[in-house]
């Protein structure tokens, strides 16, 4: 893998939109409230709350019992998750994924963060967290020795993501999303807890159907062969599909609160970066 464009990424830095909680000891802030650092306020005690946290000084001066509220201090997990099913294997698409999986996790490396990268096809094959430049250039060698295979099914992979990440993170998630568009949609509300970014690589034959005449199409996941005869009629409505499907998505994450972008596997990598630091993500430095 190319790693030249990691040399321009360094011009930038990751930018939470959620405050996010992880497992793990650092300096950003959470969600969770308990025995942490920074202060943040007083709440009247309710049933089940941890008898160390409430404030007998308050209750000596009202009679009421009152819990002193902390934020944690905690590190932001980076969960790359990318799609290595057979569909990415089409005309570069799964090495244009690849160089942007690895270029989240140098950002997160710059940061001293952690990342996590997974690749998924019909399941999610789970990441360890990992931070340093000598994890990073080490997931980019696996990453080089990845063929992509098999078919593709979201809902199975966010029911393992749930099951293990229980806190929450910032999630990129990478495919081509060319599958049934309310599965994808449901693995977007779902994953929509954590800070998501959702994007799309396309090769260029798929975003303008590069074809005419008689043409064989094979599935890259099932294998399963199909003629046809491509007219410019026919050309115009797989767009009119491909664009009414991309809304969708776009919709749903706009709903979320998540960012979606779409790539062409013909657009320059740091251009790709370019179009995603420069919103709400990340924030040039």
């Amino acid at each position: 893998m190319d790693t030249e464009f990691f040399k321009e990424l360094e011009r930038f830095s990751l930018l939470v939109k959620k405050r996010v909680s992880t497992a793990y000891t650092g300096g950003r802030k959470s969600l969770r409230l308990g025995h942490g650092i920074s202060p943040v306020g007083y709440r009247e005690y309710r049933k089940g709350d941890d008898f160390k946290l409430i404030d007998w000084k308050a209750y000596a001066r009202t009679e009421k019992l009152y819990i002193r509220e902390h934020e944690e201090e905690r590190s932001l997990v980076v969960h790359i998750l990318l799609d290595g099913s057979g569909s990415m294997s089409y005309e570069g698409k799964f090495t244009f994924a690849s160089r942007l999986a690895a270029g989240f996790a140098y950002l997160a490396t710059l940061e001293n963060e952690k990342y996590a990268l997974s690749l998924f096809c019909k399941r999610l094959y789970a990441g360890e967290p990992k931070r340093g430049k000598s994890n990073l250039f080490q997931s980019i060698d696996e990453l080089d020795k990845v063929l992509p295979h098999g078919g593709t099914n979201l809902k199975p992979i966010v029911d393992q993501f749930e099951s293990l990440i229980t806190t929450t993170s910032l999630v990129v998630l990478i495919s081509d999303f060319l599958g049934e568009t309310d599965e994808i949609l449901s693995g977007i509300y779902r994953l929509s807890k954590h800070d998501l970014i959702v994007i799309q690589v396309l090769a260029p034959e798929e975003v303008e159907l590069r074809f005419g005449g008689d043409v064989k199409f094979v599935d890259s996941e099932t294998k399963t062969p199909l003629v046809t005869r491509v007219t410019e009629g026919e050309r115009k409505e797989y767009l009119r599909k491909l664009e009414e499907h991309n809304s969708r998505i776009r919709a749903a994450c706009n709903q979320v609160g998540a960012d979606f972008f779409s790539f062409r596997t013909d657009r320059p990598i740091f251009e790709a970066f370019t179009e995603m630091l420069s919103k709400a993500i990340v924030v040039k430095v």
